[in-house]
């Protein structure tokens, strides 16, 4: 955390060319805790220096930041719209003054919770355990479902990491970092009528598919960015992942259209083929809060994640 030693502007100097920057440490405190009392034990401070640093504030910013409303203080719109860009600003502050640390991974005892797809981990995963179970063995992880694109349960801390395409509705703090480019390929079953000569455009929409959809909704599928707006298919089926809906190639006539590495585990036995539609390639990232960046056990679990990727 930032010292709460007060910058002091030399004669003549201009105080909005070298703003306090300890009043972020304070606006920090003030909005995680909605109260002055609260945000002064948080900085040992005492209740009337609070009040006069939220004061300081106010006059800084031009806006209350925090208003009465009967006993309580609630945030202004402005003071929720800078909440995370100040919590990030303190957090990144943090790890640059903390001293770098080293990790025994031998001695590591830690559930590391990854939030990805079943595609990801029938290809990557059992790779990506065996390397923790050979330098860490006393560390696990927990692969949980992806059912949605929401950041909460990194910034919660209920996630540590997570694998996927970066869209508008991540959160603007999360970190990431880039693992694999995919491309769409599409799937049948071997004695499937598309396997004999060229897939084309009319053969493929003509087929029956089952589409990937976390929502159940076909506007919702998880390939549709990626696909021309004109690439009509007849739906016969919507699953919520990659596995149910090979498991339906596998014994049915539909046709599953997917990302190519991301699936190549569940693919096995399977014919794939390039779709006769133009497609969009797309990155697939790994992310995760902020708050994680310094500390070295994560450090090392996103090189694990990394290197893996890049192997397969």
């Amino acid at each position: 955390m930032l010292s709460m030693h007060e910058v002091q502007s030399g004669p003549g100097s201009n105080s909005m060319s070298h703003p306090d920057l300890n009043l972020l440490v304070t606006l920090d405190a003030l909005l995680a805790e909605g109260s002055v009392a609260g945000a002064a034990r948080r900085l040992r401070l005492s209740p009337s220096a609070m009040s006069r640093s939220l004061a300081r504030l106010r006059e800084t910013t031009g806006d209350p930041l925090l208003a009465r409303a009967g006993r309580c203080l609630v945030p202004t719109p402005r003071a929720v719209e800078l909440r995370d860009k100040v919590r990030q600003v303190v957090e990144d502050a943090g790890s640059i003054l903390r001293p770098e640390q080293t990790v025994d991974l031998r001695a590591l005892t830690r559930t590391f919770t990854v939030r990805t797809s079943d595609g990801f981990v029938e290809t990557f995963g059992a790779r990506l355990a065996n390397r923790l179970a050979r330098e860490a063995p006393s560390a696990r992880l927990f692969f949980l479902q992806k059912p949605d694109k929401a950041s909460e349960p990194l910034r919660s801390g209920r996630v540590d990491l997570e694998t996927g395409v970066i869209e508008a509705t991540t959160g603007p703090e999360v970190r990431s970092q880039a693992l694999f480019r995919d491309r769409l390929v599409g799937v049948v079953r071997g004695g499937h009528p598309l396997v004999q000569g060229e897939v084309t455009m009319a053969s493929y929409s003509e087929a029956e598919h089952v589409l990937v959809s976390r929502t159940g909704l076909e506007d919702d599928a998880l390939d549709r960015p990626f696909l021309p707006i004109e690439a009509g298919r007849k739906v016969a089926s919507l699953v919520s992942g990659f596995s149910a809906a090979l498991s339906l190639v596998r014994a049915s006539n539909l046709v599953a259209t997917v990302p190519d590495r991301h699936t190549r585990g569940l693919r096995e036995g399977l014919h794939s083929f390039a779709l006769p539609v133009p497609t969009r390639e797309f990155t697939v990232s790994m992310l995760w809060h902020p708050r994680m960046d310094a500390d070295p056990a994560h450090r090392w679990l996103r090189t694990c994640v990394r290197e893996t990727c890049r192997q397969n």
